[in-house]
């Protein structure tokens, strides 16, 4: 009966496990692969989940255990109507609107049920094993390791196994299975439930042990404790993805360690104690206050190990105080319903009010201090004294630091690492010396990081910050005050001189003698073309254009093109020779509703951060690039990417469609040329024929694309970004 059960549940959290990645990959096309997808989808998964253990507790507590079979086995067979799983037709993302109110509807109409179904059987089956009566019945929450298991297993096979070996149709088949199998598995259960004799019949079984409902106060506490890891999950997640490195695939750690701490903290045997971990945290937050303040993008290896452990101390122990905290088994569905409720919270924060109250991932540290508080548990103190004094010395710390850190930027001496270091390093230990008093230690910190805000960044001044659903973008000065910068996270998206004579000079990977420059100065300079340019950054091809021609940039983001549009930034659309228009939405739905054959030249520039929108590089998309070039046309794509590898996906494309495809990798860019704005960059050109790119077979610096034989072409069915990622 215990392998049946977790047998049962096991599948079915790897269900919800493998639906996530894969529905979040069906949708992806219609919002231009932003990261905030992954974010949005989590709250309706969580959401969902919500719902079906708000489901399993009122079956279990409102109907007797053979109406209960019955009635779920009905619900289970409700959602094979909306399977296999798929993008219903006629749905159309908002141009400049939020999408993610949006995208929920989508999902709700897509796969609420079948994920609503899924979703009821972990509390539901740990709640009929704890009424049979066997000998480990009386706590069933070992169960609950199963459920986490299987979790963390389909997490873990969708990008390393099944996304590489499976098209889209392919998974969605599998998991049609899956849920067949499911059925079957939870019928069994249900049959042995119907079988069990009434207790009229029969001998009663042990009766579960009886306790009087939980307080409120102790619902609260579990509500926290459940809350804490969920949003902490996805705040170093996003800031991982903005601020220290952009890793594709980024997501599947974090929520890989939180469902670890769960497997850990159910376990019968404890593992992981609470009071060495207690003891760490304090250490470990130190560092990231020590690291935020100092604005430490290297190593990026050790920096992640940090966040990352940081995260696992704190989420391990608000896990371990649930465990340790839970009723018995009669109130076992009540109980997961509130850990349901704090996820679900979590998930709504992060997504969707995080982003409309900050324009940084400011949640993240907030999260932190709070993690602090609610996973060491605060010791009661009658002393008025202590309690003030909890407040007084982190105001006092905070004074002291943010006072020392302004008068040796007042008499603009040279903070080296050295200085700061100590201006920060010895606060950051009289800090953990709070640490005996977690509300002290936590305020303590909070004050340290305020102190450090007032820190020049590490990318100069900052000057604007807009938080959109596709990202955080900033505008900031440069410490040499001659130049405006765009950062996406930490991927630069454009630059532009403050010196008159040199602001119509396009810069980082746009300049004359770059790649870009050299194109559109062969192909792209006649007066009577049209060209199109998919992404739209600061508008820094524009300053290459020529009178007469027409321009339009298809972008994404609205936030992208206010910062573009604001002449105190950039003024390359407001300059430009040609006549720029700009098309927000996602380009491929834009470019499909152009005419055939308008354009001369087609830039594609979307794929230099890590959330790569894999739809505008499939054979599909290349086949509609394909009718809307000109006879003779060509398709310039940028494809700097620091973690994938995008030079055999575009060379097997073309390979595919008897395209010429040649490269130039212009990565070699001299100390005088980055000072001046250069950045380097790799850009490759296809043309149908080599006559049409003659010019650039003939330079030495432009060579054949290699594809690579044993990756399969990118369709809209099938990709991997996990066969294209730089090892090195």
């Amino acid at each position: 009966m215990v392998a049946l059960y977790a047998l049962t549940i096991c599948t079915s959290a790897a269900l919800l496990f493998l639906m996530e990645p894969m529905f979040a990959r069906l949708v992806l096309p219609l919002l231009g692969g932003a990261p905030a997808v992954w974010n949005t989808a989590m709250v309706f998964f969580q959401s969902a989940l919500l719902a079906g253990y708000a489901y399993a507790h009122l079956l279990t507590s409102r109907l007797g255990t053979r109406a209960q079979a019955a009635g779920h086995l009905l619900v289970l067979l409700l959602p094979l109507a909306a399977l296999p799983l798929a993008i219903p037709a006629g749905w159309t993302p908002p141009v400049a609107a939020n999408p993610a109110f949006w995208l929920l509807g989508l999902m709700g109409v897509s796969v609420g049920l079948p994920f609503f179904a899924v979703a009821t059987s972990s509390p539901l089956l740990q709640k009929w094993f704890g009424t049979s009566g066997g000998p480990r019945a009386a706590d069933p929450y070992f169960l609950y390791v199963a459920s986490n298991a299987g979790s963390m297993l389909a997490l873990l096979a969708y990008p390393l196994w099944i996304e590489p070996r499976l098209t889209l149709q392919q998974q969605s088949r599998a998991w049609m299975y899956g849920y067949w199998l499911l059925v079957v598995l939870t019928g069994i259960c249900a049959l042995g439930l119907w079988r069990s004799p009434p207790p009229t019949a029969a001998p009663a079984p042990t009766p579960l042990p009886s306790s009087p409902p939980p307080a409120w106060r102790r619902r609260l506490r579990w509500l926290l404790l459940a809350f804490v890891p969920s949003s902490l999950m996805l705040s170093v997640t996003a800031y991982l993805s903005s601020d220290v490195a952009v890793v594709p695939l980024l997501w599947v750690v974090p929520l890989a360690i939180y469902l670890l701490t769960f497997i850990l903290a159910f376990a019968r045997r404890q593992l992981l104690p609470a009071w060495p971990l207690s003891r760490t945290l304090p250490i470990l937050l130190v560092g990231l206050v020590l690291v935020f303040n100092l604005q430490a993008t290297q190593p990026i290896g050790a920096l992640m190990l940090l966040h990352l452990l940081t995260f696992f101390t704190a989420a391990m122990l608000c896990h371990l105080r649930l465990a340790a905290d839970r009723p018995s088994a009669g109130h076992l569905t009540g109980f997961y319903l509130w850990l349901a409720a704090g996820g679900a919270l979590g998930g709504v924060f992060n997504a969707l009010v995080a982003p409309h109250l900050f324009n940084s991932v400011i949640e993240y540290p907030l999260l932190l201090l709070v993690a602090c508080v609610a996973a060491m548990e605060i010791p009661p103190d009658a002393d008025p004294r202590a309690r003030l004094q909890d407040w007084l010395w982190p105001l006092a710390l905070a004074g002291i630091t943010a006072g020392s850190l302004l008068a040796i930027q007042a008499l603009r001496f040279k903070a080296d690492s050295l200085v700061l270091g100590v201006l920060f390093g010895l606060p950051a230990i009289i800090c953990y010396f709070f640490s005996r008093r977690p509300l002290r230690f936590a305020l303590g910190a909070g004050a340290l990081l305020l102190a450090g805000s007032l820190l020049e960044r590490e990318q100069g001044r900052l000057l604007y910050a807009d938080r959109s659903f596709f990202g955080i973008n900033r505008v900031t000065l440069d410490r040499t005050g001659k130049f405006h910068l765009l950062v996406h996270g930490v991927t630069l998206h454009g630059m532009q001189s403050l010196d008159p004579v040199r602001s119509h000079e396009p810069l980082t990977y746009y300049t004359r003698s770059g790649p870009a420059g050299q194109v559109l100065a062969l192909y792209g300079a006649d007066p009577r073309e049209t060209l199109g340019l998919v992404g739209l950054g600061t508008g820094s091809l524009a300053a290459l254009s020529t009178a007469g021609q027409s321009w339009t940039y298809y972008e994404i983001d609205p936030a992208v093109l206010r910062i573009a549009r604001d002449e105190h930034f950039f003024t390359f659309l407001r300059d430009a020779p040609a006549r720029v228009q700009v098309t927000l939405g996602d380009a491929r739905r834009s470019l499909a509703a152009e005419p055939d054959a308008k354009f001369n030249l087609l830039v594609l520039d979307a794929f230099s951060s890590d959330a790569i929108p894999v739809h505008l590089v499939t054979r599909e998309a290349l086949a509609l690039y394909l009718r809307k070039l000109a006879p003779g046309g060509l398709l310039l794509c940028h494809i700097s990417n620091l973690h994938l590898d995008l030079e055999p996906v575009f060379a097997n494309l073309a390979k595919d469609a008897h395209l010429v495809c040649l490269l130039r990798d212009d990565t070699d860019v001299s100390p005088k040329e980055y000072e001046a704005g250069k950045s380097p960059s790799v850009w490759l050109v296809m043309a149908r024929s080599e006559s049409d790119a003659t010019q650039l077979a003939a330079d030495p610096r432009w060579r054949p694309a290699r594809g690579n034989g044993r990756q399969a072409v990118w369709t809209d069915d099938y990709s991997s970004l996990f066969s294209v990622f730089r090892w090195e």
